[in-house]
């Protein structure tokens, strides 16, 4: 038995937890560099507001609507997640984060009554961090993230489910008959897996409820489309194919890229830049316990820009595997030296750490250089300990450039970011009477 928490317009609601007028208005949050809606409220979806849409074609309704667009805050946004995560946790004995907004729980061995347990912990975090969410519960993940959906729908357009289904859906409560009525009230591509493409293909074929999905057989939708799509319908018939994942498998790669919010074209700010993204990585690389043995560094120009192109990447192979974020940095400086060609308006850089291996995997040679090998773990340690504390960046390599808060040449544009309100203490709301 599984149920899956899912956050309500997930960053919309984060910037309405300390913005209580932006109830009832329509709301987007754009992306990196204010280009485009990656997060809308249900008011900006009954405008007609696509996932994705570009800034520039949507900003007119700010003045004939009344839209609200605010900049990505991401630090923000992860630490209302991990909140949010926390509370969820309390559901049930095992727990997989699957998104910043969405967490599988395992109910396995739970007693009681499952639906009731799923509304005091949705009231929970609904109280204590104000992120409304809507909770799915099944025999298997796939029909748990159906579930899901059907809760969503059903709280936000009335009617369309029965009333008892919004917020929470307990698919397992349902008797038989009103189990089917869900399913043939549900559009296939609604289903975890199968989107538009496939849901098109199954239309075509007079699959169109998730009814008619779960009553074909499984060997021909494997004959027909494919194993992963059988898998699917096994798991809406009620098989278990997938089970949680308490302990991903490490990242076979780590990447840091950015678009700059204005093109550079000198040498020092693209260097500080990919010094930033090494730094990054190699944070992320330590978190996961490995090691890198090779690094790429990429920059190139924008493709929808007029002028000269610019399109590089070097391989800078290290030494021995490594996880210091000095090391990691010289390596992208000067892979980043190495391709650089006056004359190019740049868009975009980034890093790459490639060949990772487990950090318990010791390369012993002899030491024919003056290289200084001093084992730094300690100190990496120490800088990631002091960031996760006081906030990314607050220990930094020189190569990066200034001050963590001054504003650089490279950086996004966010000119409507809010303020990081439960991480920067300069930021916290403060409660006058």
């Amino acid at each position: 038995m599984y149920a899956l928490v899912d956050g309500n317009n997930f960053y919309v609601s984060c910037e309405r937890v300390f913005r209580p007028s932006l109830q009832g208005r329509p709301v987007v949050v754009l992306s990196n560099n204010d280009g485009c809606a990656i997060a809308r409220s249900n008011e900006a979806k009954a405008l007609g507001i696509k996932m994705g849409a570009p800034w520039f074609q949507i900003q007119h309704m700010e003045d004939t609507h009344g839209l609200v667009a605010l900049s990505a805050n991401f630090t923000l946004y992860g630490d209302m997640s991990n909140r949010m995560m926390s509370l969820a946790a309390g559901l049930g004995p095992t727990q997989e984060i699957y998104s910043i907004d969405e967490s599988f729980v395992g109910l396995h061995g739970m007693r009681g009554d499952l639906t009731k347990r799923s509304r005091a912990i949705r009231e929970r975090i609904d109280r204590w961090v104000g992120i409304p969410c809507g909770v799915g519960i099944a025999p298997t993940m796939t029909l748990a993230k159906l579930a899901n959906h059907i809760a969503k729908t059903a709280e936000r357009k009335p009617g369309s489910y029965p009333s008892e289904l919004a917020q929470v859906c307990n698919l397992t409560a349902l008797p038989a008959q009103d189990f089917e009525d869900v399913l043939a009230a549900t559009l296939v591509e609604e289903v975890w897996g199968v989107g538009r493409k496939i849901g098109a293909q199954l239309h075509e074929g007079g699959i169109h409820t998730v009814l008619d999905l779960v009553r074909m057989d499984p060997a021909t939708v494997r004959r027909r489309w494919s194993v992963v799509l059988e898998r699917t319908v096994r798991e809406l018939q009620g098989m278990q194919c997938m089970q949680l994942d308490d302990a991903p498998d490490p990242k076979k790669e780590i990447a840091c890229t950015r678009s700059f919010g204005s093109t550079v074209t000198d040498l020092p700010p693209l260097v500080e830049a990919v010094s930033e993204f090494a730094s990054r990585a190699a944070e992320k690389l330590r978190k996961q316990d490995s090691l890198a043995s090779q690094l790429l560094v990429f920059c190139h120009t924008s493709p929808f820009r007029d002028g000269p192109r610019f399109n590089k990447s070097v391989v800078v192979p290290l030494r021995r595997p490594t996880a210091d974020t000095g090391k990691l940095v010289w390596a992208a400086a000067a892979g980043m030296r190495r391709m650089y060609e006056p004359g190019f308006r740049m868009a975009k850089a980034g890093v790459m750490l490639l060949d990772l291996v487990p950090s318990s995997l010791m390369q012993g040679e002899l030491d024919l250089e003056d290289e200084d090998h001093r084992d730094r773990s300690k100190l990496m340690k120490a800088i990631d300990s002091l960031n996760n504390r006081y906030g990314k960046g607050t220990v930094h390599s020189a190569a990066t450039g200034g001050s963590v808060n001054a504003t650089k040449d490279w950086g996004m544009r966010q000119e409507r970011r809010t303020p990081q309100y439960t991480t920067c203490w300069e930021d916290v709301p403060i409660a006058r009477a």
